[in-house]
């Protein structure tokens, strides 16, 4: 009767494979590009408020003044952290002069919800707004940085 040697698992071999991709990643350059460019422009806030929560729930992807966690060392973390900061300072950043081509969408983008993004949420819940201070940071917003062409016309009863 011949015997049979006992199966292996393949469970070692494929933990084995995912941390060496792991390791491997971590060698890609970007993603850890961490400069805060040096501030040009401050805005003037219309309260404290506003920049108290601003600084709360924005600063990190629309300012130069990016507080960088230690995970965003790690990629592939890294490179959302990264992508995010940039993207979001190349719409919108405080301290860029003009502030940006979507200075003036910022209140709406709060009101729609669309910000703070959702993904920033679960590691940064000072980020989280009550209701209140939502509607504090969009009118602070729309105070600081004006209405948006839409926010005029829906005022204004459709003209813009």
């Amino acid at each position: 009767m011949p015997m049979h040697s006992p199966r292996r698992s393949p469970w070692p071999r494929i933990l084995l494979v995912v941390f060496a991709l792991f390791l491997l990643i971590q060698v890609v350059p970007f993603g850890r590009a961490h400069t805060n460019p040096p501030v040009q422009a401050t805005p003037q806030w219309d309260r404290p408020v506003t920049a108290q929560l601003f600084a709360r729930a924005c600063q990190d992807c629309h300012s130069n003044q990016t507080t960088w966690p230690w995970y965003s060392n790690v990629a592939p973390v890294s490179w959302l952290v990264q992508s995010h900061v940039q993207e979001g300072r190349s719409k919108f950043n405080i301290n860029e002069p003009g502030f940006g081509r979507e200075a003036h969408e910022a209140a709406e983008t709060v009101e729609e919800g669309k910000m703070p993004d959702r993904s920033y949420l679960p590691l940064h819940p000072e980020a989280r707004l009550t209701d209140s201070e939502k509607q504090q940071l969009i009118s602070g917003l729309k105070a600081t940085f004006g209405e948006s062409g839409e926010d005029r016309k829906n005022r204004d009863g459709g003209e813009d």
